[in-house]
This record gives structure tokens, sequence and C-alpha cells, in this order.
């Protein structure tokens, strides 16, 4: 379970969390929705430990996460997958050594087993073992973003955070990676975070829906009942328009 309570946090004179309480069960993925640039990633920072908050708790499984240091944050942080934007591989690695990294990097595993893994975890991600020894600079946008979800996903996490995981893909390309992000939870029952535009694409892959505004949760919801909200605010950023009560804060 991922717990975040009051958390506040600051750069530079700028509030960017103004108390952000929200709460994700065991086992339930939950889309974040808001503008760009207001927080969301601030937000999965916080979660994974990589940023302290000015004030609140980051509760990780019962643990605050923001109060741990040295082999507790590192014990906890294995429990983590993430997926960043623009899928942070390695360029001077193989698709196979990419996705054997966190194998290496935190289990024991024999070569052997290493191999058998990493084929099993592409496959689960619709590529091909001939895809295995191409090189990031080779793969098209959409075979990079697969590429970095089977890394994050072959330790088989507890949390998976995904910032952004569709950006710069075409229409067909992002709804093929919103696909692995369901089967893949499906499989795994992680609980995970996944920040998001892919707005209403997104939300049906998801258990719940937040939506951050200004500093702090705006609405918490299942996504069903948040395109059904009547709050104008939610309403413009689901459905888009000119005349927007999102634009004119």
């Amino acid at each position: 379970m991922i717990q975040i309570i009051d958390l506040h946090n600051s750069f530079n004179g700028t509030q960017v969390l103004k108390g952000v309480s929200l709460e994700i069960p065991r086992g339930e993925l939950l889309a974040l929705i808001g503008r760009s640039g207001l927080g969301k990633s601030v937000l999965l920072k916080h979660v994974v430990g990589l940023l302290k908050g000015d004030r609140g708790r980051v509760m990780i499984d019962s643990q605050d996460i923001s109060r741990l240091r040295g082999k507790p944050l590192e014990r906890l942080r294995q429990k983590f997958g993430f997926l960043f934007q623009g899928g942070a591989l390695f360029d001077s690695l193989t698709v196979f050594e990419n996705v054997a990294f966190p194998l290496r990097e935190k289990m024991r595993k024999t070569e052997s087993q290493v191999r058998e893994m990493v084929f099993h975890e592409l496959e689960q991600v619709g590529l091909k073992q001939s895809d295995a020894v191409k090189y990031p600079a080779e793969l098209s946008g959409g075979m990079r973003k697969r590429v970095a979800l089977a890394r994050a996903l072959i330790t088989e996490p507890e949390i998976m955070l995904f910032d952004e995981p569709t950006t710069g893909l075409d229409p067909m390309m992002a709804g093929t990676i919103l696909h692995y992000i369901k089967t893949s939870h499906e499989r795994l029952r992680f609980t995970g975070i996944i920040v998001t535009h892919e707005i209403p694409r997104s939300f049906d892959i998801v258990q719940k829906v937040a939506m951050l505004h200004e500093g702090a949760i705006l609405t918490y919801a299942t996504p069903e009942e948040i395109l059904r909200h009547e709050n104008p605010m939610v309403r413009q950023f689901i459905n888009g328009g000119l005349n927007a009560p999102v634009y004119q804060t």
C-alpha cells in the first residue's frame, strides 16, 4: 500500500505540493492526471524516496520512505520498478543487456536463468528474441518503451511507477503500451501509479483516478465517476475545450 499524508514540497520558494494526501491500496493501479509541470513527476520522486518533502509523510507498506537512509532505503527501493518518460535505456548496451541489468545488479541468478527470464519478459511485451541483439538506436520509439517496460518488470516489483509512458508515441503505439501495462498488472498485481495524459484511454486500465491541481488532489474517484464528474475544472480537463476554467487560474 502507498499512503501519502499531507505532503508539502517547495523549490526555490515556489510551493509545488501543498498538502497532497492520497492512498493507493495494494494491487491497485492509479492514474495521476493534471496539467503539465505542476508536480505529478515530483510526486513520483517522493514516492520512491528521491525527494524529501518539507512536511508530511510517504508510507510504503507502513514504512515512511522519507525518513529512511542507507541500506533500509535501498531494501525498500528493491520493491519498486520505474518506467521513465524517455525509457532511459543504456545506449551502449543491447536490448538483452538492458533488460538483464536489474537481474545482475539486484538478484543472484545464473546466466542461464538470466537468459531465460530476459527472453520471457521480452515476449510478454511483444518483442522477439531476434530483437535482443539490437541497440537502442536501432529501435523505434515504441520498441524502446517496450524494452524499458520489460526491464522495469523483470524483477517482478511490488510497486510500479510509470512517468508518462506514452509520451512521444503515435496513438496506435500509445495504445499498445497501455495494453502491455494492463496485461503486466493483471499478471503481477503490483501497486502502481501512472502519470498520464492519455485521457480517457488510460481509464480502461486503472482502478482509480486522482487529479492533481494547484498542488493538491482535486478529486479521487473511479474512472466512471471521473467521467461523470460535475466539477467544471475536472470536466474541462477530461473533455477539453477553449473556454477553460483550468487556464483561467
